[in-house]
This record gives structure tokens, sequence and C-alpha cells, in this order.
């Protein structure tokens, strides 16, 4: 391709840029409707005010209207830092519910390209809302292992005895003093979820070494968690450790 194609590609592509922004007066507030897409397939919209000689671009508040109603609400210290890493990449903030930026009337364009940007990208995290906050609950139960120095082996799989292989997240290998001790980590502790969890155990204990142990990491940072449930893991010889509670149990990890 020569390069005069390649300019004709992108002014094409500038030219339907342009046809497809519109904009609005909204007593006195711009409102612009940009041709890109939310998850819903709706053009993005952004908000500009002047500010003296500034200029306040906002999503007036509707990207996190939107994750919330996905189920993803930015009710921890762990997800406010990682939407405030997402957005610092592209030069905005939160204030309040809404994505902003400040620009000068020379350097419109490019802020306005950040904001967008940065929509776009949070609007994504529905997607991975639920697989994400699971990967943090995790990766938080990780690093509470190697901060005690405690020894262990990730992702580990093991046949039962129906011939189906369990996963468990990790594994503290027996030492003089203490078995073998598998972990599970389970970030919404529902009533299915510790079913499953009691299933995979009590089909993989009997094919492991006498008196190997489960402990289930249950996260109650965001719920309190159903005695019954506990009551349930117990019963099949689970130890439920609640997060909160997780610094009771460093004797029998830790040996």
């Amino acid at each position: 391709m020569g390069f005069n194609e390649c300019q004709d590609l992108v002014n094409k592509y500038i030219e339907w840029l342009k046809q497809s922004i519109s904009y609005a007066d909204k007593e006195g507030i711009c409102e612009i409707t940009t041709p890109f897409l939310d998850r819903h397939n709706d053009c993005l919209q952004i908000y500009v005010k002047k500010d003296g000689d500034n200029l306040i671009l906002s999503d007036d508040g509707y990207i996190l209207r939107d994750l919330k109603l996905s189920g993803f609400e930015i009710t921890t210290e762990k997800r406010k830092q990682l939407v405030n890493a997402v957005l610092s990449g592209f030069g905005t903030q939160l204030r309040v519910d809404e994505i902003v930026t400040v620009a000068k009337a020379d350097n419109f364009p490019q802020k306005k390209h950040n904001l967008i940007q940065s929509m776009l990208a949070l609007n994504d995290m529905f997607i991975t809302a639920r697989s994400m906050v699971e990967s943090i609950f995790k990766e938080d139960v990780e690093k509470f292992l190697r901060l005690h120095e405690i020894r262990f082996t990730p992702s580990v799989k093991f046949t039962g005895k129906s011939g189906f292989d369990q996963s468990f997240d990790f594994v503290i290998p027996s030492s003089k003093d203490q078995p073998e001790r598998v972990i599970q980590v389970v970030n919404r502790p529902t009533r299915q979820n510790i079913s499953f969890l009691i299933f995979s155990w009590a089909d993989t204990k009997e094919v492991r070494p006498v008196k190997s142990t489960l402990y289930g990491f249950l996260n109650d940072t965001e719920q309190s968690i159903n005695a019954e449930l506990e009551s349930a893991l117990e019963q099949y010889d689970i130890k439920p450790v609640l997060w909160s509670k997780r610094e009771e149990y460093l004797p029998e990890l830790v040996a």
C-alpha cells in the first residue's frame, strides 16, 4: 500500500469521525455524542462546561452507574485503587461518581479523546468484573502466604475417586508437625459455591494422604458469612477461614 492510499484511508476515517459526532446545548452545557459505543451499543456522550478559562469534561456519572447495574461497585480500597489506576493512565479522575478531566481550548481535542478512552476502559470492566474480583482476592491470599513465608505450590489438580480432576488454589506440603494442607479460595461464599467445594473435597480426600486438610478461605470483606455455611464445611472436615480472622490460623499454616 502506497503513501497516498494510506493517507486517503486516514482522511476517510477523519471525515467519518466528523460526520458521526453531534452536539447540543443543554442549558449552557455542551452535550457531545460520539460514535464510540458502550457495551449496550449506545453512543457514548460527554459533557463540557466552561469554568473560567478552563473546560470541564465529564461523563456525567454514566459509566459508574452502568457498572453498578452490572454488579461492580467501588466499595473497597482495592477496587478504588484499580479504578484510579485505569483513569490516571488517561489523565482523568473521579469526582464523586463522574469521570472528569480539565482542558484548555488548545488541548481540548486530546483531552476529549483521553476522556473517551477512559470511559471505554472502565466500561470494559463489566465483562471481567466478577473474575477480576476473584483474581484480586486470590492474589491477596497468595500475598498473605508469602508475607509469612509459608511454603506452597499454587494451582494444583488432584484426580478424585470419581476419576475427575479437582482443582485447588494452593497446597502446603506436609511437615514433621503438620499434614498436607490444601487451600481453596472462595470469593463469594454462596450456598452453591460452598456445596461445590464440599463435593470437590469429598471426591478428593480419600485419595490424599491421611489427615490431609482442606482450608476454605472465605472472603468476608464485603458480606458476612452465613453461620450455616461455616457449619456445613466443618461437617465435612473442611476448615472455614474467614479472611478477617486469617491471622488465627497462622500457627497451623506456618508449621
